[in-house]
């Protein structure tokens, strides 16, 4: 079992990268064997934007990128991705989503040139959410925020490839909150992760 869990804030110090690593913790205590490659989309300097090459990529008139096909690879090496993630006016950070715009591309994450409908490319990667937010339940429950949330990442990204979001956990009142409450929080969702997605790799081998 190997595990991606991507991060993007830019402040190394941040709660963001301090969860990542208590869930990692989590999943390495849990799984024997299991491995986790932490990824800081901001230290290691990711582009995010959608560029022209890009687009010849989605076209297939070119190949990707070569950054976006090192991602890809980074993805392909794994069994299942975490995302940690701050919660920037209701979604991910613009660093995250343009990582998903880029590497998550037609012919790697998904295929609909085929006439006959979408082909779903990531059934095999399994995916766990957690955001970390500074609003209370109260709020967030009001504004209708985790349906919004929902709908955009689970259903518009990742059940559109095919990847199943086995986890989405919401981390909240985290400027204000009880920073230990939160780790041990990560640290069981990393133990919860390791089991999850070894019982979902092996469905998928079955």
């Amino acid at each position: 079992m190997h595990t991606l869990i991507v991060t993007a804030h830019p402040h190394p110090d941040a709660l963001t990268h301090t969860v990542a690593r208590h869930i990692a913790e989590g999943i390495t205590s849990t799984a024997a064997g299991a491995t986790v490659e932490l990824a800081d989309l901001s230290a290691e300097g990711f582009d995010p934007r959608f560029n022209q090459d890009d687009m010849q990529g989605h076209q297939r008139l070119a190949p990707f990128p070569a950054d976006v096909l090192a991602e890809q690879a980074r993805l392909d090496r794994a069994t299942a991705l975490v995302l940690v993630f701050p919660v920037y006016w209701w979604s991910m950070p613009a660093l995250m989503k343009g990582w998903i715009d880029r590497v998550f591309s037609n012919g790697w994450a998904y295929d609909d040139s085929s006439g006959q409908g979408v082909l779903k490319k990531l059934g095999h990667l399994s995916i766990h959410l957690v955001s970390l937010g500074g609003a209370d339940e109260r709020t967030w429950q009001k504004r209708g925020y985790t349906d919004a949330m929902k709908t955009q990442i689970e259903t518009g990204i990742f059940d559109y490839c095919g990847a199943p979001v086995l986890s989405s956990t919401l981390l909240l009142e985290t400027d204000s909150g009880d920073v230990q409450a939160h780790l041990q929080t990560a640290f069981a969702l990393g133990e919860y992760m390791a089991t999850a997605s070894m019982d979902a790799n092996a469905s998928h081998i079955s």
